[in-house]
């Protein structure tokens, strides 16, 4: 029994490498956070149709500091019902980013909680749903919103499954929003030193024509800004296109 156990677990922790693998070439590939969700969904309702025997589709919704939306899902219908969710405020999908525990509506037809979006599913076509969440950090996080047209195939088993899929899927969210930041401070980093460049080529110019220091420079260039109600860097932008012509001054990186 025990021998028949491990080698259980072993094929459990074989798939879970593959698709952390294939979650991270997922992240790779796409060059934003909307296509990552949007892909992830799409990974997620295809591991829930092949375990449930009926398809799925699913949304993903993020929330950060108290702020929720949905972001990506798997077809249109997915998007549109996790994004009413989000507006009747009520549903599996909330309650289980808010408990940090999956939420199952088992079935539309006779479970008594949340009638409005109930009624909003069935009329979909949807008969069951479940919203999975992922931990992504302190003041953020994301849940994964299944949804199946037929009540019951939601089982333990698939919970499991969609739970596992979600610790691996967290993993890789975390990965892709630490890029996508990463990215983001690199490119206002660039956009500073591009604006650093082009006020010091303008000194350089003043310094030239007036035989004054930098310090001298910086202060008329700033007197400048000052009367006609511009930015420094678009005042010395004209003055550096006044000389050199129109062209676009930026700072260069050895790789």
């Amino acid at each position: 029994m025990s021998r028949s156990c491990s080698y259980i677990e072993k094929m459990v922790a074989t798939h879970v490498t593959e698709d952390f693998g294939q979650l991270v070439d997922l992240i790779a590939s796409t060059e934003d956070i909307k296509s990552v969700l949007d892909g992830l969904a799409a990974f997620a309702a295809a591991a829930m149709t092949n375990t449930a025997g009926v398809p799925v589709s699913c949304a993903v919704t993020l929330r950060r500091r108290k702020h929720t939306a949905t972001i990506g899902g798997s077809s249109d219908r997915a998007v549109m019902l996790d994004k009413i969710e989000q507006a009747l405020g009520d549903g599996p999908c909330i309650h289980a980013l808010e408990s940090g525990i999956p939420v199952l509506l088992g079935d539309v037809s006779s479970d008594p909680r949340w009638p409005e979006y109930r009624t909003v599913l069935s009329a979909a076509g949807i008969s069951s749903a479940l919203g999975v969440p992922m931990a992504l950090g302190e003041d953020s996080g994301a849940v994964l919103d299944y949804f199946a047209p037929v009540a019951g195939r939601f089982t333990d088993r698939a919970v499991s499954d969609a739970v596992m899929f979600a610790e691996t899927a967290g993993k890789a969210l975390r990965l892709s929003i630490r890029i996508a930041t990463s990215d983001q401070r690199a490119r206002d980093l660039k956009a500073a030193m591009d604006t650093r460049t082009v006020i010091d080529l303008a000194c350089g110019m003043i310094m030239a024509e007036n035989r004054c220091s930098k310090d001298e420079a910086f202060t008329l260039l700033r007197h400048a800004s000052s009367n006609r109600n511009e930015k420094l860097h678009v005042v010395a932008e004209s003055l550096v296109e006044r000389f050199a012509g129109p062209q676009k001054v930026t700072a260069h990186f050895d790789e």
